[in-house]
C-alpha cells in the first residue's frame, strides 16, 4: 500500500475557495509579473515553471490516490501565461495519468489572454481548460496603473470576450477600496461599469488588505498612498453591487470581507444592498479597522 503522498510543492500554494475539492497539481511556482503594489501572495517566492519530470512524478502520485479525479487545478500565480506549447504539453500529461479529468483550471492575469491568439484559447478549452480564475482587482484605469497591474481597462474586456468566444467560464475579482481613500465612488463606478460588459460565473470580492510585504505598504508609510476606511469601503461595495446589471454570483465572503456574503445577482441583489446599508449604519469604524488589522493572511 502506497504511504503518505508527496508533491513538488514550493513556495505558496493559493486556490479559490470554490477549488477546496479539487486536485492540485503545480506546474509554475510564484508569479511571472510580481509588479502589482498591493501584493504580497508571492513574497520571496521567483518565478519557476516545474520541469515535466517534477509534473509527471506528481501526476504518478495524483493517479495512484485519485484516480478518479474528474478535475485538476494548476498551481503557481498564472500558469495560464506559460508557452501555448507548453500548456498543452502538460494537459496531455494530466489526460495521460489522470483519463477521467473532464476539466483544468487555474490562476490567470488578463496579460495571459492577451498573448494567446483566439485560436489557441479554443484548443486549450477543447481540451479542458474552464473556470479559470483572474485577478483583474479593478476595472477603474487610474487605479490599474497606479498598481501596476500591466493591463487596461478596455483589455479586460477585449481578453475576456476571448474566454467567452471559446466557451470558457471564468471567474474575476473586485478588490474593494483599491482605489484609496476618496476615490471610492469612482472606484464602484468605473470598476462596474467595466464588469457589465464581461460574462463571469463569479466576481469574487477582496477587501484591501495591505501587509508589510508589499510596495503599497512602503507608500502608506511614506504618506504617497492614503487607504480607505473601512466604512468607506463599504459603502464603495454597496455602489458596485448597485451598478452591476449583469447575471453572476457574488462571493464575498472571505477573511477579507467585513461584512460577508454570498449572492446570486440581480436576484439577490436588493436583500445584498439591504444588510450592506443596515452594517454601515450600525457598526463602529473603530470595529471594522480592529478586525482588519488582526488579519495576519489572506
Amino acid at each position: 500500500m502506497k504511504g503518505l503522498i508527496v508533491l513538488h510543492f514550493s513556495g505558496q500554494i493559493w486556490r479559490p475557495p470554490f477549488e477546496a475539492h479539487t486536485a492540485l497539481l503545480q506546474v509554475t511556482a510564484g508569479c511571472m509579473h510580481h509588479k502589482c503594489k498591493f501584493c504580497s501572495l508571492y513574497d520571496g517566492t521567483p518565478f519557476r515553471m516545474s520541469p515535466m519530470s517534477e509534473i509527471e512524478a506528481d501526476l504518478a502520485e495524483l493517479s495512484w490516490f485519485y484516480p478518479k479525479t474528474k478535475r485538476v487545478f494548476l498551481t503557481g500565480a498564472n500558469p495560464f501565461g506559460l508557452e501555448h506549447d507548453k500548456l498543452t504539453a502538460i494537459i496531455s500529461k494530466i489526460k495521460e495519468y489522470l483519463p477521467r479529468v473532464a476539466s483544468i483550471g487555474c490562476f490567470a492575469r488578463i496579460a495571459d489572454i492577451k498573448c494567446k491568439t483566439q485560436g489557441e484559447i479554443n484548443e486549450l478549452h477543447a481540451l479542458g481548460c474552464d473556470g479559470i480564475s483572474i485577478g483583474t482587482e479593478t476595472g477603474d484605469d487610474i487605479t490599474l496603473a497606479y498598481m501596476n497591474k500591466g493591463n487596461t481597462a478596455s483589455d479586460i474586456v477585449e481578453q475576456l470576450h476571448k474566454l467567452d468566444n471559446a466557451g470558457i467560464g471564468y471567474h474575476i475579482v473586485f478588490m474593494n477600496g483599491l482605489a484609496g481613500a476618496g476615490n471610492g465612488k469612482r472606484h464602484a463606478l468605473e470598476s462596474a461599469r467595466i464588469y457589465n460588459q464581461v460574462n463571469p460565473v463569479s466576481i469574487n470580492i477582496v477587501a484591501l488588505t495591505i501587509f508589510p510585504e508589499s510596495e503599497l505598504h512602503k507608500e502608506v508609510l511614506a504618506g504617497s498612498y492614503t487607504p480607505a476606511g473601512e466604512l468607506e469601503k463599504l459603502i464603495e461595495l454597496r455602489t458596485f453591487i448597485e451598478i452591476l446589471t449583469i447575471a453572476t454570483r457574488i462571493n464575498a465572503n472571505t477573511i477579507s470581507n467585513t461584512a460577508p456574503f454570498i449572492a446570486d445577482l440581480p436576484g439577490g441583489k436588493k436583500a445584498v444592498i439591504k444588510e450592506l446599508q443596515k452594517t454601515i449604519c450600525s457598526i463602529d469604524e473603530s470595529q471594522l479597522a480592529a478586525y482588519r488589522n488582526g488579519i495576519r493572511s489572506l
